[in-house]
Parts: C-alpha cells; structure tokens; sequence
C-alpha cells in the first residue's frame, strides 16, 4: 500500500495564480512536491481552505496527488490573521474528509504557520507524525521590516509553539535552521536542510533575443524583478537605484511582474507605483501584474539581470528560477538569498537596502556582456542540482525518519 500523507496548505491554494498578495514561493513549493511525490508513489491529499464556491471539490495534480478544498468559514479570500479564527472548522472537515472517504494518513506536512496548528491537532487525532515547513518566520520579518507590515503576536508564540512540538522541521537552508535554533529555540536535531525546487523542464535557458521578440520588448539593458509588491520586498530601493543609473546615462529598463489589483488602488502597490512617478520612472518601468508561471520563462530569458532586493527571505525560489533560464541574478545578502545566489558565481549579493551599492553592481554586470554569460552558465549548472526529483528524495527521507513505510519510496526515487 502507498504511502498516504496529509499535506495542509490552510490559507493558500497551491494551484492559484502567483504574485498577489497572498500568493507566491510557497503556491509553487506546494504544487510541484506534490506532483513530484505523487510519481514517486506516495499518496498526497493536499488540504486547503475553500476561497470560491464555484471552484471543484477536488483538483488532480497528477498521479497520486490532488488538491482538496474544504468550507471553513466565508468560502472568500481573507486576511491571513482572520483564517486563524476558522482553523477548528478546517481541522474538522479535514478529519471528516478523512472518515467519509476512509482514508488512514501516516504523516502530515504542514506548510507556513496556520497549517501547522491544525497539523498538530490533526496529528494528534490521526496518532501519527507532524512534519513543518514554515516557509517565512514572523521574528526576521519584523526584524527586516522598513515599513509597517509587522506580523502579530499570535503568530509569533505558534511559531514559537511548533518549533518545540512538531516531530520534524524542514528548512530551506543552513541560514534559516540557525534562526529557527536561535529565534525559536527550536530542537536543533529536529531540523532537516531541505532547498527549494525548480522545474528545469520549464525554466531553462533561450535566446534573448526570441525572448524579446516574444514579449514585444524594445532593446537596450532590461532588468526583472518578479515576486510580491509589498515592503518587505524592497521594490523602492531597486527603482531608486534604476533612477540612479538613469541619471549616469545607462538607459535601463524595469520589468516588475507581480502584484494585486486591490494593492494597486489602495496599498503599497499604489505607493510604489507612486515612487515610480516621483522619481521619473514612468517610462523606464511597466509593471505587468501577475503572470502565469508557464509564461514567466520568456521574461527570465529576456533580462539581462535578475533583481531581488528584499529585506527579508527564507529562500529565494525566483533566484533559482531565473538561473535556470541562465539570468544572472543580483540579489540582497539576506536569509537564505546568502546561499541560494553563490556571490560571484551565479550572480552578486548586495546590502539590503543599499540603493548605491545596488546600482553599481548591476551596471558593472551590464557592461560586462562576458562576465554576464559566465553567470549565466554557472547559474544553470547550479540550479540543475535543485530539479523537484532532487527535492522530493530528500523530502521523502525525511518522511522515512518519521515514518519507516516510508522507505521503499526514496528507493523508487530518481535524482538524474
């Protein structure tokens, strides 16, 4: 009999579309080690709350995987702080789910905070193992923060919770395990190293010059910038540092891909969007929403450089995405960005928030054609370690040290 496991991804759908507000890294992290664990043969129940009546029940992924959306409270999209209210009603219908269809589960992997409540609950109902992945913590995000984004206090103390009782923490690197044993006092031998995956059937390398073509893109230096408009992403300092090497005469543009229609009138969006004009960048910048991810290929290969200049991330996913496409990127040296970007390898790390070291680095890169085909290359061979195969055997070890059936499967596993 496969291996049957409860994923929970409470406040998100791992199938919505990126770059909104609540969606992004952790949407695709969900969907595609699903995917990937159903063709290794392991059973995944992916749970999620309801946010649209007149979308199915129940969604394949693929083979062995599917996404299963259950009615806790309003079925509408909310302020993440307001699910937490409603995770007693999503713990019953997972257990009813589970009585109804008779299914045994042998292990949940919860995902970000909110699920990892309702794993603990749910493990402790179903008698087996918890295993967490945060994705993001709430003390580095306040501690990053520039502008008002503060997380509550609520979350802080379930984090705090979870790092003591979950039976198994992921984390996405060596960084963010010494900030779950130093910020949470977490169990250092509780914490597995597991990266982020890619898909390098879909992001690989290209011409830029099709890219371009593809896109309707003009010529001259393009610079990319996908993810969340919000102020922990630190978009102001990118564009400040765009009007900077306008003002020197390198005539750069700006590709933001991302963001959400309501942030867009009223919030942050509307404040970046904003700066844009302040600082003269109207025509230099074209923010182009949030894009499907089939389609986010063309403008990795497109840029000439790939720009993340967060204040604060656990990972980097759009770092390892880009240079699969052979983009090099530039990045802050913060979280897990430290290890994802291989300074000087695969792209350069900068002090966040650092507006002038930001802009220099990202003209040395664009007048060194060479120098960027270098990145580009190694940036490729880097990634291609981090295929989602890679990721689910490593995943699916940890699943072994919390459940022995689950062994057979990194046997069946296949890393090429």
């Amino acid at each position: 009999m496969s291996l049957r496991v409860a994923v929970l991804s409470v406040h998100t759908c791992p199938l919505a579309a990126l770059g909104g507000k609540q969606t992004g890294g952790m949407n695709v992290y969900v969907r595609e080690l699903g995917r990937e664990l159903g063709r290794m043969d392991v059973a995944v129940d992916v749970f999620t709350r309801s946010q649209d009546p007149s979308i199915p029940r129940v969604v394949p992924l693929g083979p062995g995987a599917r996404v299963v959306h259950l009615r806790a409270g309003p079925e509408a999209p909310m302020e993440r702080e307001r699910v937490f209210e409603h995770l007693d009603e999503f713990v019953d219908r997972v257990d009813g789910w589970r009585l109804t269809h008779g299914v045994e589960y042998d292990l949940v992997h919860a995902h970000y905070w909110l699920s990892g409540v309702a794993g603990l609950e749910l493990g402790r109902r179903f008698g087996v193992p918890v295993m967490q992945m945060f994705h993001t913590l709430a003390r580095l995000k306040n501690g990053a923060t520039r502008r008002p984004e503060v997380e509550p206090p609520l979350r802080v103390a379930e984090e705090t919770r979870l790092a003591q009782d979950v039976d198994r923490i992921v984390a996405a690197s060596e960084v963010e395990r010494a900030q779950l044993v130093n910020e949470y006092g977490a169990p250092f031998s509780r914490i597995a190293v597991v990266p982020c995956g890619v898909d390098t059937d879909l992001f690989r390398p290209g011409r830029p010059v099709d890219a371009r073509r593809e896109l309707g893109l003009p010529g001259g230096p393009i610079l990319l910038y996908v993810g969340r408009i919000a102020p922990i992403k630190g978009l102001e300092t990118l564009l400040e540092a765009v009007a900077r090497l306008r003002s020197r005469g390198r005539g750069v543009r700006l590709l933001v891909v991302g963001g959400d229609a309501d942030e867009a009138v009223d919030g942050h969006e509307a404040y970046v969007r904003g700066l844009t004009c302040r600082l003269h960048l109207c025509d230099a910048v074209s923010f182009l929403g949030p894009q499907p991810q089939a389609d986010l290929r063309a403008y990795y290969v497109a840029a000439d450089v790939t720009v993340m200049p967060s204040y604060y991330e656990s990972f980097g996913m759009v770092a390892l995405e880009a240079m699969a496409c052979g983009s090099p990127v530039i990045a802050s040296r913060v979280g897990g960005l430290a290890t994802t970007v291989r300074n000087g390898v695969t792209g350069f790390l900068v002090p966040e928030g650092d507006v002038a070291a930001l802009a220099d680095r990202i003209d040395a890169v664009l007048a060194d054609p060479a120098r960027r085909a270098r990145l580009g290359a190694e940036g490729v061979r880097w990634s291609a370690q981090h295929r989602w195969p890679c990721i689910a055997r490593a995943v699916c070890r940890e699943y072994a040290a919390l459940q022995p059936r689950a062994r057979r499967h990194v046997a069946f596993a296949r890393c090429h």
